[in-house]
């Protein structure tokens, strides 16, 4: 059986509670593949495993910085691989799980690079409204602008960076990147679009009733973190910008757009085998599935 297993998939597909399904069987840990998962106080609005859920199955790269510090898929890859590698020498098998797919791409496949960081031209560009971010973005690198989320000012920022650093966009850079070997099993977890998009909406009303809006006032100075989807929004609404169902209807647009992106992204991955969700199907069920395709092999 591989000593690494990825399992991935679009927000609120079920990934948490499959994967502490199959970690015993597999005698695995789990190391998060979550970009806003990694921050601390952000736990009700990026759905993170519970206490009692990290105490029954031992969890890696969840609570590893504040919001205010920038993380990156430099840093990810970094950790990732010192988890893994501590997993392993205990005998055990690490179990990938997320929804930040480029994360997932670079540990499996190595890591694209693209230019340095520009201090001048990230105090200019941070100045900008994220409108403004997006239609740049949108004149110079129509391509990359097509696929990313145009409300995250960070990635427009970073995107933005990335063209005028190296004369390229994003999205052609990563088409050139020259991809290594992957490693590992990667399984992808799917429903119905109608399904996926019930569950997110419920998450997200599951979500404010507890205490969603108090988490955000309380990580407002983090202004790494309030970029994350969800939190710029419920920011938006505790400085006045709009009303709380405004605000909460746009959370719910965006994430749904949020996973059509990972799904986009994940049909595109080498050697993904899809576990599509059937109707009232319990994660100990799907988990099951998935662990007999891996004691075939």
């Amino acid at each position: 059986m591989e000593r690494t297993i990825f399992l991935v998939g679009p927000t609120a597909v079920g990934k948490t509670a499959v994967a502490l399904e199959l970690a015993p069987r597999l005698n695995a840990e789990i190391v998060s593949a979550d970009s806003m998962q990694v921050y601390r106080g952000l736990d009700i609005g990026t759905a993170k495993p519970t206490a009692a859920e990290r105490a029954a199955v031992r969890h890696h790269l969840v609570d590893v910085c504040e919001p205010g510090e920038v993380f990156d898929v430099k840093r990810f890859v970094e950790l990732a691989e010192q988890a893994i590698a501590e997993i392993r020498s205990r005998g055990k098998v690490a179990l990938v799980v997320g929804g930040s797919g480029l994360y997932v791409r670079a540990l499996r496949q190595g890591m694209f690079t693209g230019p340095g960081r520009d201090e001048a031209l990230r105090e200019r560009l941070e100045a900008m409204p994220v409108e403004a971010l997006f239609a740049e973005l949108q004149q110079v690198d129509a391509a990359t602008a097509e696929r990313i989320d145009g409300q995250n000012p960070r990635r427009l920022v970073r995107a933005l960076e990335v063209f005028y650093a190296g004369g390229k966009g994003m999205r052609e850079l990563q088409r050139e990147w020259n991809h290594g070997e992957p490693v590992g099993r990667l399984f992808g977890l799917r429903r119905s679009r109608a399904e996926l998009v019930a569950r997110i909406e419920a998450r997200i009303d599951e979500q404010m009733a507890a205490g969603w809006l108090d988490e955000a006032r309380g990580v407002m100075a983090g202004v790494t973190a309030m970029q994350a989807a969800g939190y710029r929004e419920l920011a938006a609404h505790l400085r006045g910008e709009s009303a709380l169902p405004t605000a909460v209807n746009l959370i719910k647009i965006r994430t749904r757009q949020l996973a059509k992106r990972q799904m986009t992204w994940f049909r595109r991955e080498a050697g993904l085998t899809w576990a599509d969700v059937r109707e009232n199907e319990s994660p100990c069920d799907i988990a099951g599935r998935i662990f007999s395709q891996l004691e075939d092999v």
